[in-house]
């Protein structure tokens, strides 16, 4: 019945709204936002962005009003929007308040870390740009990005590989990703299994907790400034990281530590839930599974 529901998703279209096709003046908040509007074409119609917004590479040209979660009004209103396109959970919510009360048209878009919830994106995005017929073609690229990585997921013989993401080393402490997370999503969507059960979101773990979550891979994001040490040293942040996680003695004891199974992907490609989160899935499968 899963798999029936998903491929009725992937074939499920937009709903259909009039949305703000005069709207020459579009403020993206969120870095997912930003790249559905690159990958719709409207591009040109963007006039500023928020600090999460790195991709595709050109978007850091674009006036940055400030992160997503933390906006003041006089920033976002200083690069005169007729539309703002927003992830769920922008804010806080005072400065929504205000921006709504300015007369700007505001749009929340839902996040949803499944397949059915990175298309509603796209088609909220389309939808408010009034794009639908780009809308309805990147909608299509994408339903068959992820129905590439669901054929991956089934073909994934015996029991799941169990993934641990690591959001951060904070002191003696993993930071990892429990249910109802990015992470926790795309590493359904490559066909493993979570590692951490019985906690939502990203929560601090005891060592205790590590260990029994045995792991057959830890999964971590490689950022945008550690990508650039990575080209100029050769590699040396990727393996810089790789053993400080290693050096864990918790995580050292766990199936991933002792195979030295820690991978890592570009963190908004791997989180961002936009437009490559199909390219995502696979590339993260075929990360957890090599050699498999």
């Amino acid at each position: 019945m899963k798999r029936l529901a998903l491929a009725l998703v992937l074939l499920a279209g937009p709903a259909g709204a009039e949305g703000h096709p005069e709207a020459r003046r579009v403020l993206s908040l969120g870095g997912s936002v930003t790249e559905i509007v690159y990958a719709l074409g409207e591009e040109a119609r963007l006039i500023g962005r928020d600090t999460t917004s790195n991709w595709p590479p050109q978007a850091n040209a674009l006036p940055d009003v400030g992160y997503v979660r933390a906006l003041s009004p006089e920033g976002v209103l200083s690069v005169s929007p007729d539309l703002i396109i927003a992830e769920e959970g922008a804010g806080p919510p005072e400065a929504v308040s205000v921006l709504q009360s300015a007369g700007v048209a505001f749009v929340s878009v839902d996040e949803r870390y499944d397949a059915e919830g990175v298309l509603d994106k796209v088609d909220a995005v389309a939808e408010a740009l009034g794009v639908p017929e780009k809308g309805r073609a990147l909608h299509d690229k994408l339903a068959a990005d992820l129905q590439a990585a669901l054929g991956r997921a089934q073909a994934v013989a015996g029991e799941p590989k169990k993934v641990l993401f690591v959001l951060s080393l904070q002191g003696e402490r993993v930071m990892a990703a429990g249910a109802d997370t990015a992470a926790d999503g795309i590493i359904r969507l490559a066909g493993a299994q979570n590692a951490l059960q019985g906690v939502e979101g990203y929560k601090p773990v005891t060592d205790e907790a590590v260990i029994e979550a045995a792991p057959d891979v830890i999964l971590m994001m490689r950022r945008g400034d550690e990508q650039a040490d990575a080209q100029a040293n050769g590699g040396s942040s990727h393996t810089a990281a790789k053993e400080a996680v290693l050096a864990m003695p918790a995580l050292a004891q766990t199936p991933a530590g002792r195979a030295g199974a820690v991978v890592m992907m570009d963190g908004l490609k791997l989180l961002g839930f936009g437009p490559r989160t199909g390219e995502a899935a696979v590339e993260l499968h075929d990360l957890i599974y090599a050699g498999s």
